[in-house]
């Protein structure tokens, strides 16, 4: 008796359609129906997983996506092996050319560049968490054009994905790290530490407490540049143990996902759900935005009690490092209020127009000639960290919008409680601003569960660093400060205790 449908098991099936896809069908394909809408779907199975199985029969790239998805996420913990690997790779290339008499410098006397290792620079791309995701990206593309065509790439990449975001962070990362932005920042931060005489434990309290409720009115991509750029120069330098630097990142993270819930325009999983669910800065204060101060506060303080005695340590280190860095300082002259006042004003201009693409490139452009014309009061800018974080939120979002298709049906099948912690584990492994407009997606929403969603989404957002948008600008800024790059797996030990604080605050308040 042949086998029936029946009684061959469905990942079998769904392997079977996967691998029988004609590879004629990669010269050209329909591009209007990928990815393959919610709505096309037919109507809940019996439980999630019945539901998982039948849109994966349906459409069984699912699958491949997913699975790449899954790949980029594992590669992201094994960046450190990847550098490790490079470093070894380099330095027997190195002995080699001494070897060969040949000096392993940067240039030759004449100015021509020495041989470099191409097996060790390939490993050190492999070992940058931000080129993670846009490395697993052509992976997917190959995937796409083997099963769907050519003309499908181009729509998807070129219609139907959204690099507003991105953009949006390059540009305002590039802005806020500039140094008049830089200067005005430290300077109010300043006057808070001074309640403290500027001690190092006075500092970190004011950055990590008032820098992250800064991004709910200067976007969360602009709190965590300037936090993360003043910790670098207020904590980090005074190098603290290893342990204090990841609860340090870790509670940074946390409190700037939360920070931004006090409006409803500048945290990127409240901004996708505003429109549609009429939530207002009144609304988001009053059900959000004190639940959330109540919660940094307290994390905040809890880390610091249980790290009181270290502080005192640096403290000794800062007071030997503050007259040097202080004459460091005053070697250079003071900014003029004008160039000040019109920087700040290139930063509020590109918050205003956060959504519009040509306005705040165009308008960066105009600050790159005014910087070049003030280039005395300037900082060196440096497009390379900010480009990079723009390159790792575009390869998240080219992959996240291929996972609609088993993050709908799993919020939609939880109740309250569960819904917030799916929540909060699902950000972990996908932007939290995916999670909330998913969660538009879902008819029958009612307010609690709402509320449930956008708190648990923005409680997990500093898990790891794909948890939420601005996390690849701190992780970008700050990871000179560890020695093998920062740990996901540090982390998300260092963001854990704040996350659960802010569950509690989230839930019981």
């Amino acid at each position: 008796m042949a086998p029936t449908p029946a009684h061959i098991p469905a990942w079998l099936l769904v392997l079977g359609t996967v691998m029988t896809v004609p590879l004629a069908h990669a010269a050209g394909a329909p591009a209007g129906d990928f990815p393959l809408p919610l709505d096309a779907y037919p109507g809940a199975a019996d439980g999630v997983w019945a539901t998982l199985r039948e849109r994966a029969r349906i459409e069984p790239f699912n699958l491949v996506a997913t699975g790449i998805f899954l790949l980029a996420i594992i590669h992201t913990f094994l960046t450190a092996k990847f550098r490790h690997w490079a470093h070894e790779v380099e330095a027997a290339h190195c002995a080699r050319l001494k070897e060969r008499a040949a000096p392993a410098t940067d240039t030759d006397e004449d100015d021509v560049p020495d041989e470099v290792s191409f097996k060790g620079q390939i490993l050190h791309f492999l070992g940058e968490v931000e080129a993670v995701f846009g490395t697993w990206v052509v992976v997917l593309i190959g995937a796409i054009v083997w099963f769907k065509g050519w003309p499908t790439v181009v729509d998807y990449v070129g219609q139907r994905v959204t690099f507003t975001e991105p953009m949006f962070v390059v540009v305002i990362m590039a802005l806020a790290s500039t140094r008049p932005v830089l200067t005005v920042a430290e300077q109010c931060l300043r006057a808070v530490a001074s309640i403290g005489r500027g001690s190092a434990a006075a500092w970190w309290l004011a950055i990590l407490i008032i820098a992250p409720v800064l991004g709910s009115f200067i976007t969360e991509p602009a709190a965590m540049t300037i936090a993360a750029l003043l910790l670098a120069r207020q904590f980090y330098q005074l190098e603290p143990s290893l342990r204090l630097r990841y609860a340090t990142i870790g509670l940074l993270f946390v409190n700037v996902s939360v920070g931004g819930t006090l409006t409803h325009f500048a945290a990127p999983p409240v901004l996708m759900v505003a429109a549609p669910w009429g939530w207002d800065t009144p609304f988001m204060m009053l059900h959000f935005g004190w639940k959330a101060l109540v919660g940094i506060l307290v994390a905040t303080l809890a880390y610091y009690a249980a790290f009181r005695h270290e502080f005192k340590t640096l403290e000794l280190v800062r007071s030997r490092l503050a007259e040097g860095g202080e004459n460091a300082a005053n070697a250079r002259p003071p900014i003029p209020a004008w160039i000040t006042v019109v920087q700040l004003g290139f930063l509020a201009l590109t918050v205003f127009v956060a959504h519009y693409p040509a306005l705040f490139i165009g308008g960066f452009l105009f600050f790159l000639a005014f910087a070049q014309a003030t280039a005395h009061h300037q900082s060196r800018l440096d497009l390379r960290a900010p480009l990079l974080v723009g390159f790792f939120l575009a390869g998240l979002v080219i992959h996240g919008g291929l996972q609609a298709w088993w993050i709908q049906p799993v919020l939609s099948s939880l109740t309250e409680l569960p819904l917030f912690l799916g929540a909060t584990a699902l950000t972990a492994v996908n932007d939290n601003a995916a999670i909330t407009y998913l969660a538009t997606l879902v008819p029958g929403f009612t307010e609690p569960l709402k509320y449930a969603v956008v708190a648990g989404a923005v409680t997990g957002g500093g898990l790891t660093v794909i948890a939420n948008a601005p996390n690849p600008a701190g992780q970008t800024i700050l990871q000179r400060y560890f020695p093998d790059g920062v740990s996901p797996l540090g982390l998300l030990l260092g963001a854990l205790a704040p996350t659960v604080i802010m569950a509690l605050a989230f839930l019981l308040l």
